[in-house]
């Protein structure tokens, strides 16, 4: 293939247990992008969150976030494309799910992923790691208020039950009108209908008039599938789930062994 763009998820694959990129891996990814090569972050997280880290990873150009329901340049905060969900789906997907699983808890990312409304009661179970947002500055609002508009992503977490539980119950309910998933993180993640990290990745791509065979994406978890699928080369890494690694062409190191490192130096030769 001729490396033109390298998409990489965050937590879990480009960053170390630390929340860190290694020197070894930032190194790579320099050595990627002086050759030209495109390197997209194409992440769950919001643009807090990419802040965060942008500086040790060298991110200043375009980034996929709240997986790939928009496209926003870190550098002159232009914004590429973005999908919302409907007030109307997130009610009604809302209801009948509070019908199977009571005492479910919601939050809305609004406002080019700058905005974080939350339900009462919300903060109190989040943690700083969950959204790079402190909890203390989260405030809290009735459910109608986090479901009254259109959301670039709906979070749904319960106190007790696990992530995938919710996730399960949500499929089971037969609902359609969006897309829903796993990242990792303590919550389900709802985006627009189709909107996945492919899809985004394609407008992408379209808009840089790259071609897919000359992608690279790298992933670790269930929103990260439909991705490496889509990419020319698709790698998934050691401590990644075991849907990930049917998805991808290769399985790499660890994010601990600068699994994502590996490659882009295999590639640049």
């Amino acid at each position: 293939m001729h490396l033109r763009l390298i998409a990489t998820d965050l937590d879990g694959t480009l960053l170390t247990s630390k929340v860190e990129v290694s020197g070894r891996t930032r190194a790579a990814l320099d050595a990627a992008r002086a050759r030209g090569v495109h390197v997209v972050p194409v992440t769950a997280r919001q643009p807090i969150g990419l802040r965060a880290i942008a500086g040790g990873a060298g991110f200043d150009g375009w980034a996929l976030c709240s997986n790939g329901a928009f496209a926003t340049h870190l550098t002159d905060g232009r914004m590429l494309f973005a999908e919302e969900l409907p007030s109307d789906t997130i009610r009604t997907l809302a209801a009948a799910l509070r019908e199977s699983i009571p005492d479910l808890l919601f939050a809305s990312v609004r406002d080019e992923g700058e905005g974080f409304v939350a339900q009462h009661g919300y903060a109190s179970i989040a943690d700083l790691t969950d959204h790079k947002r402190d909890p203390r500055t989260m405030g809290g609002v009735d459910l109608e208020h986090v479901l009254a508009a259109p959301s670039l992503k709906l979070v749904i977490r319960h106190p007790e039950l696990a992530p995938a539980v919710v996730f399960d119950a949500l499929r089971a309910l037969g609902l359609t009108g969006f897309e829903a998933t796993l990242s990792g993180a303590p919550f389900v993640e709802v985006m627009a209908e189709g909107v996945t990290k492919a899809t985004g990745l394609a407008r992408l791509c379209e808009h840089l008039d790259i071609d897919r065979t000359d992608v690279v994406a790298f992933g670790d978890a269930l929103n990260d599938v439909e991705m490496l699928h889509w990419a020319g080369h698709g790698v998934a890494m050691a401590n990644a789930e075991d849907a990930v690694k049917d998805a991808a062409d290769e399985t790499t190191a660890s994010n601990d062994d600068d699994g994502v490192a590996l490659v882009i130096e295999r590639m640049l030769g």
